[in-house]
This record gives C-alpha cells, structure tokens and sequence, in this order.
C-alpha cells in the first residue's frame, strides 16, 4: 500500500506543478499493477469523467503512437476537438495529456493531480487499494478532456489491452490495432498468440475493429473476437498502398482513391501506420463524422511525431528512433538499407534490460561503423551500458569500435567527434532517451559554433 499521508492536500488547497511531480514519481515506486478493480474504484470517485466521452482505442506492439498522431491530427483538422492519451513521451512529461496538439498546462496538471489525491485518501480511508501512478494520470486524463469538452478521446493502451487501466472505458467507437509482434513477454503471455488474446480485449460490443497488417494468427485471434461481439472488422491493407516517393524527410503514397497523400513521418514501417489511420478515419466517416478530403490530407501533412525516425540534424545526418524490441528493429534495418546504401552508420544505443535486447543487437550490429552504449535515465530498468556493449560486441563485424560511454552527452559528442560528413548517426533503442539525445546534440552543436 501506498503512504500518501505526506503527499495529501490539506483542505482545498492546490499542489503546485512540480509538487505534483514529486508525488507521481513516488506513487511509480510501488510499480504497475494490471487489472481494472483499483481504476474503477478512483473514476467512480470522480464522478467517472470517461462516461461523458467517446474513444478511439489503439492497442499494438509497434507503432500505437504513430498511428495516434496521424488520426488526432486529422480529426483537429475537420474541426473536431480531440483528446491525445499517450506514452512514453520524448521531450516532456506533459505530452502525454494533449488536446488538439497542445500539451495539459502546468497549473492545469497540479490542480487535476489535487482532485486525484483527494480521491485517493478517500479510498485510502476506506481501506481500498491504492492506483498506480498510470492509474492516476489516467484519471486525470480523463478528468481533462471531460473539463475541456472534447468531441473525441485518441487513447493509446499502455500495457497490453484487456487489463490496462485504459479499458475501463466503456464508449469505444473504434478498436484499432496496430502491428501485434512479441513484447513484455511473461508479462502479457509467452507466445503471440496469448499477447494478441490480451491486446484483443480492448474490442467492445457495439464498437468498429480496424486492424492494420498483422501475422495470420493473430490476425484470425482479433477477427474471431469481433465476430464474437458482433463488431465489424476492417483490414488496412499496406499491399494496396501505392509508395510513390520516400526519403528521410517523409513519403508521398495512395490509397484506395486518395491520392498522392504526403506524410512527414519517414520509415516503410510508416506505411502500414499511415494506411490504418486512413481506415480509421474513413471508418469514422461511416459513422457520420465529417471529415474532408482536405481535413485529411493537412492533417497527415501536419502530423508530427518525435522519436519514429527524426531527422535532427544534417551535417552529418542524425537519426532518432525509438525501436526497442525485436518487430521495431527488422522495420528500422531495413529502412536504413533502403534509404541509405552503401552508408556507414555510428550507433548510440540504449536499453530496458527486460527488452530483446540481443535480437536487436543481432539485426543491428551488422550495418554498424561503431557503436556508443549508454545507460537509460530509469536506472531500475536500463541494461549498462558495459553489459549492452558485450552484447554488440558478439555481433557486430570485427574490427567495429565499441565503446561503453559514462553519459548520454559523453556519447553524443564522441559520436559527432567521429563521424565523417558522409556518415550516419543513428540513435534508437528506447524513447525514453531521446529527449536528452536531442538536447545535448542541441547543447554541443550551439558550442561548436559559437
């Protein structure tokens, strides 16, 4: 059980921002716990804001946070006020609660995070359970756009499907599911097909299934769980996508009659997100949303989305990607062949010790020049940096220079120090570093000019 009597409000009065804060990251001590039992309890003590909205629910492996992005940015375009749930997040913890593209405000934050502990006393008080701290920002998610009157929630599932704390949530206009492959093994099953069983649950009588490209059996596992709630099930189907241009700065393609549609997000593995989050879309038309062609198309256009193969800097070229597991690292190989042949590529590497982290090694240390591993910011979780370096080591071609860094800024500078104008920084392997690997490329790039 959680000790809250430190973190409590006193009377009404509001917990600052960074009070707030405080509190979250003492509540994430106690880790995650799946199940809906403790989420219901906190939402019907307050007044269960998610009743007064309607969802479009995302669950997948790879690609949730893309597809995300593409959908709520298209419907802002036709007009429609929408509500982003989402994580992890790169540059700032207030990305995950948007609406319309704009992060939750700070005062905003503390003032929700207030109304939620005060929920939790009262359930501490009556002997209750304690939520999580992704039980809690998902409460205050909700108690958000209920306050900002949202027409849509775009809600990304944060563990799994059925027993995320996100399923509590009972106006599903659509189930979408992006690529289903194998993650948080033992935590969510130990084959695909029990993954794609859990991920399946998010489908909900009544609602619309749409599925972009997934394997076959996992595919018939969604397909019988519709049926099953008599839901309509809609294929996104990548093979009838016509790729007419694609680079590092983003891909022009069509689709089933809309044409030469452009995306900012670079990668192939982009074209299966874009696609389903056009059959998403049209899906939403069936249901009497009203959303143009030109609605569509500026909102693809306007999609932006950090981490999924960013181009931030040019001289050398810096790359950033967030693949973390196994599915993620095939896709990002590949694009590297396609977009980059005959390129030498430097590696800054970090990751969750409870990834795959050796098949990532093993499709990603062969393209490698050289490699700088660091640890993550969560160091409960990150692999060392020296432990992923002998990782690396097993895989990558003799003679490539591997170097376990102290820091992620020591990495991004020896990085920048070694490569050739002609080379290829490429940083990946969790989104939970990002960030930092942006402002410190930022930090040292600003110093070298000044």
């Amino acid at each position: 059980m959680i000790n809250t009597d430190e973190n409590t409000t006193k009377g009404n009065e509001n917990v600052t921002y960074k009070e707030a804060r405080v509190y979250l990251d003492g509540v994430s001590k106690y880790g995650s716990v799946l199940g809906l039992g403790t989420i219901h309890k906190l939402l019907c003590e307050l007044n269960n804001p998610q009743k007064d909205l309607k969802f479009i629910h995302i669950a997948g492996t790879n690609g949730k946070g893309s597809v995300l992005a593409y959908t709520s940015t298209i419907l802002s375009k036709a007009g429609y006020r929408v509500g982003r749930y989402l994580s992890p997040t790169v540059v700032s913890y207030l990305e995950r609660i948007q609406v319309d593209g704009q992060w939750i405000p700070e005062d905003v934050f503390a003032t929700l995070t207030t109304m939620v502990q005060e929920a939790i006393a009262r359930m501490e008080a009556a002997g209750e359970t304690l939520p999580t701290v992704f039980e809690i920002e998902t409460a205050i998610a909700f108690l958000y756009f209920k306050e900002q009157g949202c027409d849509l929630v775009v809600l990304e599932c944060g563990l799994g499907g059925s027993t995320d704390a996100t399923n509590i949530i009972e106006n599903t206009l659509l189930s979408v599911f992006t690529s289903i492959s194998r993650d948080h093994l033992g935590i969510l099953g130990n084959t695909l097909e029990e993954i794609a069983a859990v991920k399946s649950g998010i489908i909900k009588p009544g609602c619309r299934v749409v599925s972009g490209t997934q394997p076959k059996k996992v595919l018939q596992i969604l397909k019988q769980r519709a049926e099953a709630l008599r839901c309509p099930f809609i294929s996104a189907d990548e093979k009838q996508a016509m790729l007419l241009k694609e680079d590092y700065d983003g891909q022009l393609l069509s689709y089933k009659g809309i044409e030469k549609v452009y995306c900012p997000l670079a990668g192939r593995h982009q074209i299966g997100n874009v696609v389903t989050a056009l059959e998403t879309v049209l899906t939403l038309r069936t249901l009497g949303y009203h959303i143009t062609e030109d609605a569509l198309r500026q909102g693809l256009k306007e999609t932006v989305w950090l981490g999924r193969f960013t181009c931030i800097g040019t001289n050398p070229l810096f790359i950033i990607d967030g693949a973390h597991n196994e599915d993620a690292a095939r896709r990002l190989r590949e694009t590297l062949e396609v977009y980059f042949p005959e390129k030498q590529f430097i590696y800054i590497v970090g990751v969750f010790r409870d990834k795959e982290y050796e098949e990532i090694a093993k499709i990603m240390g062969p393209l490698a020049k050289s490699v700088h591993t660091v640890k993550l910011p969560d160091s409960a979780r990150t692999l060392p940096a020296s432990e992923l370096a002998k990782v690396m080591r097993r895989y990558c071609k003799n003679g490539t220079s591997i170097q376990a860094e102290d820091s992620i800024k020591m990495a991004v500078k020896n990085a920048l120090a070694e490569a050739k104008e002609t080379d290829i920084l490429l940083s990946f392997g969790s989104l939970s570093y990002l960030g930092q690997v942006m402002s410190d490329f930022e930090l040292i790039s600003a110093s070298s000019m000044a």
